[in-house]
């Protein structure tokens, strides 16, 4: 392998998704506290659900960005009438999706709630992942962060 194959790969595991992660373990176990429909019965479950979290949702917004690329390619109405359908049944049947693969993997040790619940809860996670992506992002390149007045 080149040196600029080596350079060009993503690494697996890179620091912004063991940010993600750790703020979904928050967002989850304050959904838990005071959402009566959310459940998690230890700290490691709510680790774990936030981790088949991140995955799942990681996989959608890569199908999402496929489907937007075929909105964009399209010169058809159909075409692109058929395509908002797939991203709207992409964004309705991912919440299924999540509800299913906890149920399925943690049993009755980690819900959700329903569909409304895991909406606003995937919500308030996206929400969080942006404000806090934000927060640590460093500036651009000639600017600098605003601090005390010198002098």
């Amino acid at each position: 392998m080149t040196a600029s194959a080596v350079e060009m790969r993503r690494p697996l595991l890179n620091p912004a998704d063991v940010v993600d992660v750790f703020v979904y373990v928050v967002v989850l176990n304050l959904a838990a506290e005071y959402m009566p429909l959310v459940i998690t019965e230890t700290f490691t479950l709510s680790l774990l659900t936030a981790l088949l979290l991140k995955v799942v949702l990681e996989l959608v917004v890569l199908l999402k960005n496929r489907i937007k690329r075929l909105v964009k390619a399209s010169n058809s109405v159909v075409g692109k009438a058929l395509a908002g359908l797939l991203l709207w049944g992409l964004l309705i049947g991912s919440k299924f999706v999540v509800l299913e693969m906890v149920a399925l993997i943690f049993g009755g040790q980690v819900r959700l709630g329903g569909f409304w619940a895991v909406t606003g809860l995937i919500l308030a996670l996206l929400f969080a992942r942006a404000g806090v992506r934000r927060l640590l992002d460093t500036p651009a390149a000639g600017t600098t962060l605003p601090g005390p007045p010198a002098g």
